[in-house]
């Protein structure tokens, strides 16, 4: 039999090991339909007027996909739901393809003008024209 002696470096060792071997084992016995969550790739264009942001959103639904802008803060949420490609009397043996989540957050340098802004999704791409807040004219106050 082989002893190790028990340090404060081995302990820590130890640990990780123990560490892994748990999270080995929650995703093994994870449920299948698990959500998996993206982070997609964005693409953000600057003009005077406006931001053009395109962002990729495969199988996803033009009604699963929500955009909120708040000051210079755009969310972008969507989700892609599994088709239940079943006919009657068959059974599933093997699936890998599960619900998808895409959530984007970022900030731009100015903020957007919800009421000019659009929003379309084609073949999977979801394009954004984010319009840019007119700056408020500064008016001046006579003193008397």
């Amino acid at each position: 039999m082989f002893l190790v002696p028990i340090t404060p470096q081995t302990r820590g060792l130890w640990r990780g090991f123990d560490r892994l071997f748990a999270a080995s084992l929650d995703r093994l016995f994870a449920p299948t339909t698990q959500t998996a969550s993206r982070s997609p790739a964005l693409d953000v264009a600057e003009s005077e007027q406006a931001y053009t942001v395109t962002l990729d959103l495969p199988g996803v639904a033009k009604d699963d996909v929500k955009v909120s802008v708040e000051g210079r803060t755009v969310t972008i949420e969507a989700s892609a739901g599994k088709t239940d490609e079943r006919k009657d009397g068959d059974r599933i043996v093997y699936r890998e393809r599960s619900v998808s989540s895409f959530a984007r957050s970022f900030v731009l340098a100015a903020e957007v003008d919800q009421e000019r802004s659009s929003a379309k999704l084609d073949n999977g791409v979801l394009r954004l024209e984010l319009a840019k807040r007119r700056p408020v004219d500064a008016r001046r106050i006579a003193v008397n």
